[in-house]
């Protein structure tokens, strides 16, 4: 599995926030690609102590923890996290020049050993993190045809 971690990875991340523009169509879910873009940022927020999810426990989540981070793509139109669905107006541009940021920014921890346990899955390894913010991202870069 590539992890944002990686240099190759992080380099075709960015390459293909790039391609994005305000017209980018979603292939399926509901989210218009400003609204995307805002949503991405969500769980590097969370990764790097700057999200304002709740710690909960949601009965049955470990089933749902090594989908995070695994092989096997998402199924396109998966529920969303309330905590991450948003259904405001979002600026395009604003919102992909902040998610460039987070995934800068998340990058540079590459060689960080301690990290805070996520507020519903719990612990994760380092390449635990870098893994499941690559898929996210992947997801929906697929979902926008990036």
């Amino acid at each position: 599995m590539k992890s944002l971690f990686d240099d190759e990875a992080y380099t075709e991340i960015k390459k293909r926030l790039k391609t994005l523009n305000s017209e980018s169509e979603r292939k399926w879910g509901k989210m218009d690609i400003g609204q995307a873009l805002h949503h991405c940022q969500q769980p590097l927020n969370v990764s790097l102590g700057k999200g304002d999810v709740k710690k909960q426990f949601i009965p049955l989540a470990f089933l749902f923890k090594k989908s995070l981070y695994n092989d096997k793509p998402w199924r396109q139109n998966l529920p969303t996290a309330k905590s991450f669905k948003i259904s405001e107006s979002k600026d395009f541009a604003t919102e992909q020049e902040a998610l460039e940021k987070l995934v800068d920014e998340f990058h540079t921890k590459k060689n960080q050993t301690q990290w805070d346990p996520h507020p519903i899955f719990g612990k994760f390894t380092p390449q635990q993190w870098g893994q499941m913010q690559y898929k996210h991202l992947d997801h929906h870069l697929k979902q926008f045809r990036a």
